[in-house]
């Protein structure tokens, strides 16, 4: 089964893609870790993106479609693939479209998590994030065991400085200007379904199971 997971910052695209691969056995693959595993390796298209990455720029797409192909092709994605970040536009997606034909495979389902504006700038001003591991947490809706400790590693808590509501707002817009050309060709394309994200986190799953498992 090869997902396509989507959803605005602050929607819980990470809570939702853990739980997936837990379930459904599938490695969780984002644009990050594919770009650091390739960079690790010493590929040539990782060393590519590494020499972008250094140098501040954005990593074009030729790159950055090279280490989606190399990542795809290996065994451990044979029986299906949870991707997280990627695509990020059409011409990704029609890319990643030729790349899954190419193995003989295709994208069955596009999940969109949907949260309202308001819900998710609230949800982003109250983030907090381990300086170690990078696990999310919420003042609010997801707070830790120990005020400003991780519960996995015990690594400081910190908030983003780009957590400030006006940035929040910013980047909300931009991401979503970004996102409606790509859920518009998925939907077009019949794959795409809208998961309600302003539930419990356990129905939230529950929705995305029941579709996945075709009920």
């Amino acid at each position: 089964m090869n997902i396509v997971l989507m959803g605005l910052p602050g929607a819980g695209k990470g809570t939702q893609a853990d739980r997936i691969v837990e379930k459904y056995e599938i490695p969780h693959i984002s644009t990050g870790d594919m770009f650091r595993s390739a960079i690790q390796e010493g590929t040539e298209l990782g060393l590519k993106a590494k020499q972008f990455m250094d140098e501040g720029a954005l990593v074009p797409d030729e790159v950055t479609v090279g280490i989606v192909r190399e990542r795809l092709s290996k065994q451990d994605c044979e029986q299906g693939v949870l991707l997280d970040g990627f695509p990020r536009t059409v011409a990704q997606a029609e890319a990643l479209d030729e790349i899954m034909s190419g193995l003989g495979r295709k994208i069955d389902h596009v999940i969109n998590i949907r949260v309202e504006h308001d819900e998710l700038v609230k949800r982003l001003t109250g983030r907090r994030i381990c300086k170690e591991c990078g696990t999310s947490y919420h003042l609010v809706f997801n707070p830790p065991e120990q005020d400003g400790v991780c519960d996995k590693d015990g690594g400081e808590l910190y908030q983003r400085a780009d957590d400030n509501p006006e940035t929040v707002n910013n980047r909300l817009e931009v991401n979503m200007k970004q996102s409606e050309p790509l859920l518009a060709y998925y939907g077009d394309k019949g794959v795409l379904t809208h998961i309600d994200g302003q539930q419990d986190i356990e129905v939230v799953f529950e929705d995305i199971d029941r579709l996945l498992r075709g009920n």
